[in-house]
């Protein structure tokens, strides 16, 4: 018997930083949204554990002890075979890695019948969010999800230069790390333009910090803004991939097109930003 699971790409829409508490954590405040692009795992029973990575991105993950998938399985004392088909950039800000360990703990679940971690956070600020898997805001240190409820679908384009950008070096460069939250009532009901006009408003409060650590960030936003139709652009997470919003699937999908075209070694992908739940 084999379980397959999809880890999407995780999509901060905003990400403000509300504050850092004493051992260090920074607290945040965030609108996360799953995008219809991601990895795929597929999971089976086995007498000794196995990982095999595959992919166009296969090369890029570590299999040390750092590996999330890994670490996933440990926690849930599962021996199984485990097949990563990898397609999403690594320390990119699509929450790639906690999206594959909240892949591979909802998959041993359902192989072995037992229950997951309560506490996966020890795992990555990004696994809980991943393993609700729907619109949702995040809060504290990633320990504290609230649904998103009545949200429109997003068109966007995702672009990564191909350059890991590590959180740590972020941080560093973050010089206010008690800014203000978001509203208290998120949008509901509203039209995609109306979300658009919204998330203007808001920020990500690591994009600045991120230009400075790895400027490149700079010109893919550069590029992105003058894509025909290009309603909005912003940093997902702590970089280094880049998101435009469109009003619609031709849309995005066209200008996908025109940034492969200009810049061939970029990763580069159109996507719906789901907001089914």
């Amino acid at each position: 018997m084999a379980v397959e699971a999809f880890a999407p790409a995780k999509v901060n829409l905003t990400l403000h930083v509300t504050g850092r508490r004493e051992d260090g954590y920074h607290e945040l405040d965030s609108l996360v949204m799953f995008a219809d692009i991601g990895d795929r795992i597929r999971v089976a029973r086995s007498d000794v554990p196995i990982m095999i990575i595959g992919g166009p991105m296969g090369d890029t993950i570590p299999t040390d002890g750092s590996n999330l998938i890994a670490r996933a399985a440990t926690a849930m004392g599962v021996t199984a075979d485990i097949r990563l088909d990898k397609h999403l950039p690594p320390a990119a800000g699509l929450g790639g890695g906690s999206s594959d360990a909240a892949a591979v703990l909802r998959a041993l679940a359902e192989l072995s019948g037992r229950p997951m971690p309560k506490d996966v956070l020890p795992l990555g600020a990004d696994v809980p969010v991943c393993i609700y898997g729907r619109p949702a805001r995040m809060q504290g240190v990633g320990d504290v999800i609230l649904p998103a409820v009545k949200l429109p679908e997003l068109h966007a384009v995702l672009v990564n230069p191909r350059i890991p950008v590590l959180t740590a070096e972020v941080f560093k460069r973050l010089k206010k790390r008690d800014n203000p939250p978001m509203p208290v009532n998120l949008p509901r009901n509203v039209p995609m333009i109306e979300l658009v006009d919204w998330l203007r408003e808001m920020r990500n409060d690591l994009q600045a910090p991120a230009i400075k650590a790895e400027p490149v960030i700079d010109t893919v936003f550069r590029a992105l803004e003058v894509t025909p139709g290009c309603l909005l652009t912003r940093m997902s997470g702590s970089g280094g991939t880049c998101f435009g919003l469109y009003a619609d699937a031709e849309t995005a999908a066209a200008a996908a097109g025109r940034m492969t075209e200009q810049h061939p070694n970029w990763w580069v992908a159109a996507t719906r930003l789901n907001a089914q739940n």
